[in-house]
């Protein structure tokens, strides 16, 4: 049975995406209490049923929206993910393994968050560290999609995917080291965009990596709130090396030749959902006026081999260096099957990863080759459409639960590594009747391309919204 769960209603918040919070408070419609309020009641109705809330900090959040701040945001509510530090605010990483107190100062990108004007209402979950593609934990109960609550809300800013599908917020943070911004994006039929490497202040941890594969960004129900809170960051700190991005406030005139992949580097077919929707897409651009061709992948299996070892890398990392990064309360033995399953594979192949890390390295220059005769390529976001609870879950064994985990993701990892933007839009329904997201990828800086397009799609075929 289908079990729907959303705080759409008739209070300050309504229907209104970001944007439209932000001018009814500009206007004197609404004020910024009483927008946090309908948020704060929201979120007391739907939690319980979703999981979706790591640390509420609502006091605060009142207070806060007595004062907001200035911002193409100023008073609208919203949730940083867990993996970010909030100053008077616990960051746990998703895991029992961590025992933090309240951080006593905001993370770098905190600041360029909160520049927006954003009320913090508190922290969202997420798997233990950001490993998993769902939000589920061995002995905890998961976060559940709010489309049905039988279902996954992907990973790794699974709390905030739901949050924003359910209605509670309309703009929530979230972060992506292999797909964590998209999977959950297309899991819960939201817009998700990766930004390139560096457009955005990045996470402090993942800037000491060999290969930085972490993007900081958002999870909306609109391509504008996206576009707004991606013109926001560069007002507040403009990306250096990267091409100039203001805002994207709307499609463009020009037509694009777009390269189509279906399938992945793993080897296994697309499921048949996932197929339909991106061939839909594909036949809904060429009756816009874009050309849509097949391409070839620019990596093999190689490239996920890679991938996977340094999963593995930065698993064991954070078990050997626990009690250094996140304080000396850090029990490695409380971690889940998952992050101690990744650990022992990297133990066994650690001799691998000089050539792992220059893979990855290669990547980039592989990835970016791949757009000089397409101007975006598309593909499906996931290998298969967002499963039960259950089937990714870190209790399931790990070899079978980590065969299914590198098909389900398998479409995103390359613009981790490679540093390139990506966006998924919610643009399917599988034969369950959940969202599917189709993903675009363009070249280093062209974010203004699939903001472009992504407007374009959201005219043609509207986003739908829980009802």
């Amino acid at each position: 049975m289908t079990t729907r769960v959303h705080a759409f209603g008739d209070d300050a918040l309504g229907d209104l995406d970001a944007v439209g919070v932000a001018v009814a408070i500009a206007a004197g419609e609404i004020s910024a209490r009483e927008a946090t309020e309908a948020a704060i009641a929201r979120a007391e109705r739907v939690n319980p049923a979703l999981n979706a809330i790591q640390h509420p900090d609502f006091d605060r959040a009142r207070s806060a929206a007595d004062r907001p701040a200035t911002g193409a945001f100023s008073g609208v509510p919203t949730f940083v993910k867990d993996n970010t530090d909030v100053a008077g605010l616990p960051t746990d990483q998703g895991s029992l393994a961590v025992n933090s107190r309240p951080a006593v100062a905001n993370a770098p990108f905190t600041d360029q968050f909160l520049s927006a004007g954003l009320t913090v209402l508190g922290k969202s979950t997420m798997p233990e560290f950001g490993f998993n593609a769902t939000t589920e934990y061995e002995t905890l109960p998961p976060t559940r999609n709010p489309w049905n609550t039988g279902y996954s809300a992907g990973a790794s800013s699974g709390g905030s995917a739901a949050l924003v599908a359910a209605g509670v917020v309309p703009i929530a943070h979230a972060n992506d080291g292999g797909g964590s911004i998209r999977i959950p994006a297309a899991a819960c039929g939201l817009v998700g965009l990766k930004p390139t490497r560096d457009r955005v202040v990045p996470a402090v941890e993942a800037a000491k990596l060999p290969v930085d594969i972490v993007s900081n960004g958002v999870v909306t129900r609109t391509v504008r709130d996206t576009a707004h809170f991606l013109a926001a960051t560069q007002a507040y700190l403009p990306a250096a090396g990267l091409r100039p991005l203001g805002l994207v406030e709307g499609p463009s005139d020009r037509r694009l030749r777009i390269g189509l992949i279906v399938d992945s580097v793993t080897g296994v077919p697309t499921d048949e959902d996932s197929r339909k929707a991106v061939l839909a897409t594909s036949d809904l651009l060429g009756g816009l006026g874009h050309e849509v061709v097949e391409v070839e992948l620019p990596v093999d299996q190689a490239f996920m081999a890679d991938f996977k070892h340094y999963w593995g890398l930065l698993a064991f990392s954070t078990q050997h260096f626990g009690k250094k990064v996140m304080g000396p309360d850090f029990d490695k033995t409380l971690t889940d099957p998952l992050t101690r399953g990744l650990a022992r594979k990297f133990i066994r192949q650690a001799w691998r990863t000089p050539g792992a890390i220059r893979g990855l390295k290669r990547s980039e220059q592989r990835y970016r080759a791949a757009f000089a005769d397409v101007d975006l390529i598309m593909s499906p976001t996931l290998g298969f459409a967002t499963p039960e609870l259950g089937y990714l879950s870190p209790a399931v064994d790990f070899p079978v639960m980590f065969d299914r985990l590198i098909q389900y993701a398998a479409f995103t990892p390359l613009n981790n590594a490679s540093g390139g933007p990506a966006i998924s839009l919610p643009l399917g329904r599988s034969s369950a009747d959940m969202p599917i997201g189709v993903h675009f990828s363009a070249d280093h800086g062209d974010e203004q391309t699939l903001l472009e397009i992504a407007y374009e799609l959201e005219a043609a075929q509207p986003f739908a919204t829980i009802r």
